[in-house]
């Protein structure tokens, strides 16, 4: 049976962003839409829309985590509770792991500019770099839930 974190690879692996692949990776387990999801998280690549801000894996497992206990809690106010204290949790886990949050300050280069995305295929970036932050997000994800 295929793991979340070789559902996610191998979609990542396919020109899905990071975020769709962790976000995905989750569908049948979770039972949502994964054509929905992909459209949902197809932004959120590159730190949000290649703003480099917050790492697209890191987006794509806040989303599954509010998908998560969107199934486990009946209000409104119980969901929100346990996805805010599930993602302060795994953000607190990623900055152990990796020091930041940001794809830019995980990368280190500037995927907007040709220099930048050549510097980032050159050394191998993404699946050096990217693969290991959506296998990481999927291990805190899944830890966090069996808590």
């Amino acid at each position: 049976m295929e793991t979340p974190i070789d559902k996610a690879i191998s979609a990542f692996r396919s020109d899905f962003n990071c975020a769709q692949s962790v976000l995905t990776a989750f569908s049948d387990q979770l039972n949502f839409d994964r054509k929905l999801a992909l459209c949902i998280s197809s932004g959120f690549g590159g730190g949000m829309g290649r703003l480099q801000k917050t790492c697209g894996a890191v987006t794509g497992a806040f989303m599954v985590l509010g998908v998560y206990n969107g199934t486990r809690y009946v209000t409104n106010h119980e969901r929100k509770e346990y996805t805010y204290a599930m993602i302060q949790a795994f953000n607190k886990r990623f900055l152990e792991l990796h020091g930041s949050c940001d794809c830019g300050a995980l990368l280190n280069c500037n995927l907007n500019t040709e220099e930048g995305r050549a510097f980032a295929r050159d050394n191998n970036l993404f699946e050096k770099r990217c693969e290991a932050f959506i296998r990481d997000a999927i291990v805190i994800m899944e830890e966090l839930m069996e808590e």
